[in-house]
């Protein structure tokens, strides 16, 4: 195999696991949103959105600090990590409210959810 097909497949697999990792952020989000009081997502664009925005920042904060916001994924720190995350999300995203106390119980709730869906777990 030539180092073109090899860039090739390693780039559409890339896009595969952004694809895979924001349906997965969007299904837990909603999922979420429906079982936490005070945390309300007006239609799919905003949850859409609202998927992109939290990989983003999910994205940025394993960048630079090497932290998973996953509730699970680094304890307390991780779980405070989320929180924010939920929280911070509403001043991107129209349509997306979350108040602290539903914040903090949305991110007990979306690790619940991430720890059983199927896919690499960040433990």
């Amino acid at each position: 195999m030539s180092n073109t097909e090899s860039n090739v497949k390693t780039g559409s697999s890339t896009v595969m696991q952004v694809v895979g990792r924001f349906i997965g952020a969007a299904v837990v989000l909603a999922i979420t949103a429906f079982f936490t009081p005070g945390f309300t997502i007006n239609n799919i664009w905003t949850l859409a959105l609202a998927a992109v925005v939290l990989t983003a920042i999910d994205y940025l904060v394993v960048k630079f600090t090497g932290l998973h916001a996953s509730p699970f994924g680094k304890g307390f720190v991780g779980f405070a990590l989320a929180a924010i995350t939920l929280y911070v999300t509403q001043f991107f995203v129209a349509g997306y409210s979350i108040s602290w106390m539903a914040a903090i119980i949305g991110a007990l709730i979306y690790g619940v959810i991430d720890y059983f869906l199927p896919g690499k777990q960040a433990m």
